[in-house]
């Protein structure tokens, strides 16, 4: 499995069409690690996982509709059907398709939010740190710096990064090597760090309950 899987059912082998008192999770590919460490810890086999392409954290104008044609194409063999998206831009397009196909996503403006907890994260009110996550550090060339073009134009680095002062490296897990790889991201964008261990957050506690539902 990679980090940043297409459209794609990472619980093949769990899964039967029709199959009584399956759960699906529809999920960012971003989360696919993530989700899959914690239904593993769980025991969470009733839970199927399917995600959309990673890449759609930097498109999120497509990301309402990818939602919806997911839901539709799988609603059909499955009991219950779950988005694993916050906002994520989507200028609450997004939650108002939920509330219209009658599905639960997860509760936040995006995953920095639900990773700290939206409510710790809210509080802090910080304007001048920029996240980076487990999968984010583990794929910050493919995702920050060519995309931003920075390995073409490095002069334009004070432009897009000018006005922040830190880099919060929000850690899923315990990691030296991707602490390490994290430090090295704040070098390379000239701002501080900033570890923080939050664990899944209110990602795990929203999962841990829909899985309990099901």
């Amino acid at each position: 499995m990679t980090d940043t899987p297409d459209d794609l059912t990472l619980t093949r082998g769990e899964w039967q069409s029709g199959h009584a008192g399956r759960v699906l999770l529809i999920a960012c590919g971003a989360l696919a690690r993530e989700i899959l460490d914690l239904k593993a810890a769980n025991g969470w086999d009733h839970l199927d996982l399917t995600c959309l392409p990673a890449i759609l954290h930097n498109h999120p104008e497509r990301i309402t509709e990818a939602v919806r044609q997911a839901v539709a194409r799988h609603r059909a063999d499955y009991d219950q059907v779950f988005v694993v998206y916050a906002d994520c831009g989507t200028g609450g397009l997004l939650q108002s398709a939920c509330a219209e196909m009658g599905v639960e996503m997860v509760e936040g403006p995006h995953c920095y939010a639900f990773f700290e907890g939206n409510a710790a994260f809210a509080e802090r009110g910080e304007v001048t740190a920029f996240y980076l996550t487990d999968f984010l550090v583990r794929q910050f060339d493919a995702f920050v710096w060519k995309p931003l073009g920075l390995d073409r134009h490095p002069s334009l680095r004070q432009m897009y990064f000018g006005n922040y002062e830190t880099l919060v490296y929000q850690a899923q897990t315990d990691d030296p090597a991707l602490t390490e790889k994290a430090r090295t991201c704040a070098e390379r964008l000239g701002l501080r760090f900033e570890r923080r261990m939050t664990g899944y957050g209110d990602l795990e506690t929203t999962l841990r309950r829909w899985a309990q539902d099901g």
